[in-house]
């Protein structure tokens, strides 16, 4: 699909839901803002599904288990279905208690700061997308919040404290999802993979792994998926997801099975076990970030709503069906026009993932969020999956730098000739053979540089370092950017306004 012609879809999306406000709520005192709240609402969740859903699906179809178009259609449906479902109807009017609303004394100027919120944390995510860094919508939203609170009545407005455990999220969102699949691949590769009867091995761990990817997903769904619609504590959440984890197992040992009698012990066949798998966590995963983002992300746009309603700022506010359907249509739109872009680079351009290293960022991203729930820990989703992903490709760049690749023995070909060249010329030392020394010195230096290009050669096939430091930098920058976008706006409105 062309380029002007996905921007003039999503451009028809928005100035629908600008139609339906003004018709709507004519009655509200200042539509025009609300208008303008609803259209930046409308784009960022647009936003919202070009970038961050990829996270969801990217390793699915990235694998060969989904194709692009039906990565999308699962998506686009759970996590609108996660959005409508289990959304909740309250939340939150400043996200994560980043700033203190009673600090506003004028509902107008709140307006104002939430309009700056949404609109930079949109644009953010549109640059990111553009630039095929998947980021965080949630760090987008916090810095938008925050830079237009710091606008409105300076830096004290803020919980740095807050903050604070927010930025711990960059490094512990990132590490405790790549530890985590980095030491289900190696399980899954050590039992399985490169067992003498992979077949048999299979038969044997398989039910028990899906049956873990069970409990994990079981756990987070309830405890995460669906905290909006009943409360369960996590020990009772826990003892639930295991007895649908014991349940799976006997489900899913029959199956394997039957299966296995159609395979061989080549890796590919071995991949084809993890297939429903990997459709099932794709799933499950949109619909408890339906469930939990989705509200997140609108909740600026239901805060102006019910300021602009009542003519004061609230802790809390509630969310009309109106704009969850605004949330859960747009996502699914922005997926639908440039969700693509992120999924490729998400599934394909970090390291190259099969069935296997899939099921475990998948089993990484399930697992680490229900953890650091329960510790208390600041996570990312996003960070979660993406670092599953660097430590996927990492922990294969270890297992194979220890093997006998044909470009893994040049290398250490090329390393004993280096050595070798510095030996001679240690032996030279003190004699008068200077033109063997600068002979033997060129060498030396030429061996150093064809031993880095070997080893860049090799990491690049495994881990894409320039993708894995944009990424980084990207995640970095996302909450000071939204928030520096987020105050010019709000400078920009409040003077137009008055």
């Amino acid at each position: 699909m062309k380029s002007y012609l996905k921007i003039s879809l999503g451009a028809i999306f928005v100035v629908l839901v600008a139609l339906y406000v003004n018709v709507s709520f004519s009655n509200i005192n200042n539509i025009g803002f609300l208008i303008l709240a609803a259209i930046f609402g409308a784009y960022m969740a647009m936003n919202i599904g070009a970038n961050d859903v990829a996270n969801n699906v990217g390793p699915a179809v990235g694998s060969g288990a989904l194709s692009i178009g039906g990565a999308i259609i699962i998506a686009a449906i759970f996590e609108s279905a996660g959005a409508l479902i289990a959304g909740g109807d309250v939340v939150k009017t400043i996200k994560k208690g980043i700033i203190d609303p009673t600090m506003f004394s004028d509902p107008m100027i709140f307006v104002y700061a939430m309009s700056g919120a949404l609109l930079s944390a949109a644009l953010w995510l549109n640059l990111a997308t553009w630039l095929k860094a998947p980021v965080s919508t949630t760090h987008s939203i916090v810095g938008g919040v925050m830079g237009g609170g710091i606008a409105a009545a300076g830096f004290a407005i803020v919980s740095w404290a807050t903050m604070g455990k927010i930025a711990a999220s960059w490094v512990i969102s990132p590490l405790l999802g790549g530890l985590i699949a980095a030491g289900f691949l190696y399980l899954i590769k050590s039992k399985i993979i490169f067992s003498d009867n992979k077949l048999e091995s299979a038969k044997k761990f398989v039910p028990i792994l899906i049956a873990i990817m069970g409990w994990a997903f079981s756990t987070y769904i309830i405890v995460k998926g669906i905290k909006k619609l009943i409360k369960i504590e996590f020990p009772i959440a826990l003892s639930i997801g295991l007895v649908i984890a014991i349940a799976i197992y006997f489900i899913v040992k029959p199956i394997i099975n039957r299966q296995i009698k159609d395979l061989s012990e080549d890796r590919k066949d071995i991949n084809k076990l993890f297939t429903m798998p990997l459709i099932f966590a794709a799933i499950l995963l949109s619909f408890a970030h339906g469930a939990n983002d989705v509200a997140n992300a609108v909740g600026p746009l239901a805060a102006v709503f019910d300021a602009l309603s009542s003519m004061q700022v609230s802790a809390k506010a509630s969310i009309p069906i109106w704009v969850m359907l605004v949330g859960g249509i747009g996502i699914s739109i922005g997926l639908a026009l440039f969700g693509p872009r992120l999924i490729k680079t998400v599934g394909s351009e970090i390291t190259e993932l099969d069935h296997v290293r899939a099921f475990s960022i998948m089993m990484a991203a399930s697992i680490t969020v229900v953890i650091a729930s329960q510790l208390g820990l600041p996570v990312s989703s996003t960070h979660i999956a993406v670092g599953a992903i660097f430590g996927v490709g990492f922990l294969r760049e270890w297992i194979d730098s220890k093997g006998s690749s044909e470009k893994v023995l040049k290398l250490r070909a090329e390393t004993d000739k280096h050595k070798s060249l510095k030996e001679e010329l240690k032996l030279l030392k003190g004699t008068q053979e200077f033109e063997t020394k600068y002979r033997l010195t060129q060498e030396i230096k030429e061996q150093k540089k064809l031993i880095k290009n070997l080893k860049d050669k090799i990491k690049e096939n495994y881990v894409k370092r320039g993708m894995v430091k944009k990424i980084i930098l990207a995640w970095v920058i996302t909450v000071p950017v939204a928030a520096t976008i987020s105050a010019t706006i709000f400078f920009i409105i409040r003077g137009v306004a008055s």
